[in-house]
């Protein structure tokens, strides 16, 4: 079951960062995502009610910021080698174009480059997840691309720029994982490659969940995130941390709750804003 490793108070959150799991396998009830599953179900209880929801996947990169500009976006079926019924999955949630513009200008105004792809559908970062949250697919959607430097010091510029963002109960979600190995994921579970996971997962409870920390100083730490331990291990490409530093960018505080949860053998965090 997920564990509650920090919790601040019990304020329902607008900001969330949470693993999404292997490809489309929660959608299937996968075993090994039973503990997953069970999260994406019943966090929404401690979120805020969204009207809508801008979300950050590690599955899309561009070379500036870019945004689901669609009233009506498609899926991306972004996997390969999976049951043929999960080419079939839908989640007809709609786009929002007003809440797009308005992104899109923001980030402008801060002098980050960005722009509104109306052809860009949603990608398993974004359909798997939200379609265990939020079933009914009711409420409307933008999605936005991490930028294709993968530098840790941009997202969170982003996320700060992305703080301006005035819109009544809009949930934030980052959607990729703390712990990201895919090869880890099919090898088997040692002492040592335990030791590391546990290890990485610590440094992501200290460093977003301490009150120590002044956020130039937590900042600088997730700039540098390279330093924490088996950090190369846990994330051999950083796509599916960045969503964090987005997610932290607009907070700009520690978080309020941290739940662990595992799937596929292997520890991950959720950050609760």
């Amino acid at each position: 079951m997920p564990r509650d490793i920090y919790r601040k108070n019990s304020n329902p959150g607008s900001i969330i960062y949470l693993p999404h799991g292997g490809g489309p396998w929660p959608l299937l009830g996968d075993e090994r995502h039973t503990d997953l599953i069970h999260f994406l179900e019943t966090v929404p209880a401690a979120l805020i009610k969204p009207s809508a929801i801008l979300i950050i996947s590690g599955h899309w990169e561009e070379e500036h910021v870019t945004v689901t500009g669609s009233s009506t976006p498609p899926l991306l079926y972004d996997y390969y080698g999976f049951p043929e019924e999960t080419y079939a999955i839908t989640y007809p949630a709609p786009g929002n174009i007003p809440l797009a513009k308005k992104i899109v200008e923001i980030l402008q105004q801060q002098n980050i480059a960005a722009t509104a792809d109306t052809s860009r559908g949603y990608d398993h970062g974004v359909f798997v997840p939200l379609k265990i949250m939020y079933p009914e697919a009711s409420i409307p959607c933008i999605q936005l691309s991490l930028v294709n430097s993968l530098h840790p010091k941009e997202h969170i510029a982003i996320g700060r720029a992305l703080a301006e963002l005035q819109e009544e109960n809009l949930l934030i979600i980052g959607s990729g994982s703390s712990f990201h190995n895919l090869r880890a994921f099919h090898e088997p579970q040692t002492e040592q490659s335990q030791t590391d996971n546990n290890a990485f997962e610590q440094w992501i409870a200290e460093t977003m969940s301490s009150r120590q920390l002044g956020e130039k100083a937590r900042a600088q730490i997730l700039e540098n995130w390279l330093t924490a331990p088996a950090a190369r291990y846990c994330h051999p490409r950083e796509e599916h941390l960045l969503p964090l530093h987005v997610c932290y960018g607009i907070a700009s505080a520690p978080v309020n709750r941290i739940v662990e949860v595992s799937f596929l053998g292997k520890s991950a965090s959720a950050c609760i804003w």
